[in-house]
């Protein structure tokens, strides 16, 4: 009798402790996945020993091996994009700023094609005619563009948007009223949708811009539960011994998304960084 009152009594601590267990928040949530935001640095031959065909394969090993699951470029050409996307377990989305086609810089997205489905996806200029192939405001030398898609996660069933985005690096006007744009297309495309918008956005913390963007959508560096990882800034300039206390890459996110880690990677191989900015690398839940 005193042994079976005693294997009850193990029986209810064990149920009580496994209903705790499972009821912890963290626990019984869906999956994370890993988000994250990488200026590639355009292809240019004058860039020497850091010129796109000597650092290709270090990106494609720093996504590999800190386990990418979506990602948004900046900067890439036509045949960076392509060298990324021979990573088979990836599939992408996204057109030139030149000509809505090929031509020219992309801002494209990438995602796990056996745990992702693209269900739409899409393209806007940062200008007065986002629609077109065009150069906004004060801009002066180039067209800036928007990717976006609606993805489903496979594990989860959820579907959520993701931005990748670059605003102008000249332009102080063109930046401002990207950012309004920005925002009427996040509101526009994604409603009440979970959604994720990072990229280079070309400003720092304390700008017009920038505030605007926190006051619509949350800062992951500002939100994330663990302690920020890494620099805080992310330009590099391909310099090893740069002064890494600016931020000018971004991940930005709407309510209903969890960030649990935020880091900017700092990897270098032989004194050489794969591009002239750090990734952004998120791991996030969605709510």
């Amino acid at each position: 009798m005193l042994i079976s009152r005693g294997l009850s009594r193990c029986a209810l601590c064990l149920a009580l402790l496994l209903c705790a267990w499972f009821s912890h928040p963290a626990l019984a949530a869906g999956p994370s996945l890993h988000v994250g935001s990488y200026n590639l640095r355009l292809n240019l031959a004058s860039d020497g020993p850091n010129a796109w065909p000597k650092r290709a394969e270090a990106v494609k090993a720093l996504i590999r091996y800190h386990e990418f699951d979506v990602f948004g470029t900046q900067e890439g050409m036509p045949e960076q994009i392509d060298e990324l996307a021979a990573m088979a377990e990836f599939a992408f989305v996204g057109v030139g700023r030149d000509d809505g086609k090929r031509g020219g810089e992309h801002s494209t997205i990438f995602f796990r094609r056996t745990r992702f489905e693209a269900l739409s996806h899409g393209d806007f200029w940062l200008s007065q005619t986002p629609d077109v192939p065009s150069k906004g405001w004060d801009a002066r030398c180039c067209n800036r563009l928007a990717t976006w898609v609606q993805l489903r996660d496979r594990e989860s069933g959820r579907n959520f948007f993701v931005f990748s985005v670059h605003f102008d690096h000249e332009g102080e006007v063109a930046r401002k009223e990207s950012a309004k744009l920005l925002l009427q297309k996040v509101k526009a495309i994604a409603g009440a949708a979970p959604v994720f918008c990072l990229g280079d956005f070309n400003s720092t913390p304390e700008t017009e811009q920038i505030r605007l963007m926190q006051a619509s959508l949350r800062d992951a560096y500002l939100v994330s539960q663990t302690p920020p990882y890494g620099p805080v800034g992310t330009f590099n300039g391909f310099k090893i011994d740069a002064a890494m206390d600016a931020r000018i890459d971004y991940v930005f996110l709407s309510p209903g998304i969890t960030v649990l880690k935020y880091g900017v990677l700092s990897d270098s191989l032989a004194g050489r960084f794969p591009s002239d900015h750090h990734p952004l690398l998120l791991r996030a839940r969605l709510d």
